[in-house]
């Protein structure tokens, strides 16, 4: 035991506290630790790394470690078979997984299922690829399924509209793949680049996306593992079943989903739909009353008219905005319209007949209020007293123009012709006009009832017109050439 002491170059004060089995080996060192400092250990982590290079094998590292032992000092390389069963160890020491300890209602894990199926055109029997949107969320592995007709970015953000409506709330954060409907860019270095409309959907929500890193499917584990579950529960279960219609085919997605997450947990009391309701759901996000609308964007020129053209209808703008380049949100039911990152109107969205107008009177400058007070029903009833075809001739003219308004003052011009000339002139003269004319004019009446009154007058018998020559031609008195139009 001395012997051994002074080979080992110990005292008390370094020994004092070792146990019995650290002094042992302190003063008789096994074989195996011995052989250990005889050969340079290896860099588990670098020769990961090198492995997933391109031509890199584990042949050429060994061959690279030799190289560096016999270049760095008396230790010794392993040898080949030795070089391998390591690296074999420390690779399968990497591919330990980590527990991860879910917060109730802070995430949900997205993604795409790959299984796809196909619709049946009743008619055809052409075939239509459906695909399936997959939403977990982690803590009770409560799970939402969705048929979509594609895997565009409308398609992407309804499904997660529906989801927030299917659990009546909505998580703190949605982790996602990096596909392109959700994620721009996302680099080593840097910040993420979100989709833009992805994103507007994730404020409206109040949700924080993070996408996982790229190639890593266990950055998201709870989807990725359902997605194998509900390929066997559901899509399976729809492979003998034939669907002409992507409604129909949601509601026994519907059906399949609730019975799954009614299952009982194999390693876990309860099932995924009691965990959520008893334990998670009163952790989400309430909802907005008013729900969420997909909408594309697009850049408008304000016209004179302060209007802009949105698919062939019109929609008005303040008048101050009269030649601004304005942007707008087009959803389904809504136009919104901003400028400068602040929102100044939105209009219900109009559909069938194009050329419509939709204007809000308080966007009109003060003279045009003032004309405003005008309309359609005041100037045919004006019109309906004079005679049935006056009130045609408004009515035509009202039609005539996009705006219903910029008919107006002919309309009034027109109607205050009898101010100079009798109601029944001016219903003889657009009874005229209408036979000559398919839409007449003030103008057109005006001339027409000069026209009308000149005649009657050359017709008197103090008229100077020639008789002889009044079968062969239309004379004109001398009173019409003084009338300027």
């Amino acid at each position: 035991m001395v012997n051994a002491r002074k080979a080992a170059q110990l005292d008390w004060e370094q020994v004092k506290d070792y146990s019995e089995l650290e002094l042992k080996e302190a003063l008789f060192p096994s074989h195996s630790s011995s052989q250990k400092n005889l050969y340079v250990p290896l860099d588990i982590n670098y020769l990961i790394d090198e492995l997933r290079k391109t031509g890199v094998t584990r042949k050429l590292l060994w061959e690279e470690y030799v190289k560096f032992c016999h270049s760095s000092g008396d230790r010794l390389p392993y040898q080949y078979s030795k070089f391998c069963s390591l690296l074999s160890q420390g690779i399968e020491q990497t591919k330990a997984t980590m527990y991860f300890k879910h917060v109730a209602g802070e995430k949900v894990e997205v993604d795409w299922a790959g299984a796809t199926y196909h619709l049946v055109d009743p008619e055809t029997g052409e075939l239509q690829k459906v695909y399936f949107f997959v939403a977990t969320l982690p803590y009770s592995q409560f799970t939402y399924v969705e048929a979509t007709l594609d895997m565009k970015t409308e398609a992407w953000i309804n499904a997660h509209i529906h989801l927030f409506n299917f659990i009546q709330g909505s998580p703190k954060m949605i982790v996602c793949d990096n596909l392109k409907t959700g994620v721009v860019k996302h680099p080593k270095q840097g910040e993420v680049i979100l989709n833009a409309s992805y994103q507007e959907m994730a404020d409206y929500y109040h949700c924080a996306i993070i996408p996982a890193k790229p190639r890593t499917p266990k950055g998201k584990a709870s989807v990725e593992g359902s997605v194998g579950k509900i390929t066997t529960e559901v899509i399976a279960r729809l492979r003998h079943e034939v669907f002409h219609s992507l409604y129909d085919l949601n509601l026994r997605i519907e059906a399949l989903v609730t019975d799954f997450n009614q299952k009982g947990f194999q390693k876990r009391k309860g099932s995924r739909l009691e965990v959520f309701l008893t334990e998670e759901k009163s952790y989400l996000q309430p909802l907005s009353q008013d729900p969420y609308e997909y909408g594309v964007w697009k850049t408008a020129r304000v016209q004179y008219n302060y209007h802009i053209s949105v698919d062939k209808n019109f929609y008005s703008v303040p008048y101050q905005y009269i030649k601004k380049d304005v942007r707008v949100r087009i959803t389904q039911n809504k136009i919104e319209i901003y400028f400068n990152h602040q929102r100044i109107t939105s209009h219900r969205r109009r559909y069938g007949y194009p050329g419509q107008y939709v204007t809000i009177e308080e966007h009109m400058p003060i003279n045009h209020r003032q004309a405003g007070e005008w309309n359609r029903q005041r100037f045919v009833q004006w019109a309906k007293k004079i005679g049935p075809y006056t009130e045609k001739v408004i009515v035509r003219l009202l039609d005539k123009y996009r705006v219903e308004q910029q008919a107006y003052k002919g309309c009034l011009s027109l109607l205050k012709l009898t101010d100079s000339y009798t109601e029944a002139e001016l219903e003889a003269t657009c009874q005229q006009a209408l036979n000559i004319i398919e839409t007449p004019t003030y103008k057109n009446i005006k001339r027409i009832i000069q026209v009308r009154q000149c005649a009657k007058e050359d017709n008197h018998p103090d008229s100077t017109s020639n008789s002889d020559d009044s079968t062969h031609a239309y004379i004109r008195g001398g009173n019409y050439y003084r009338e300027k139009d």
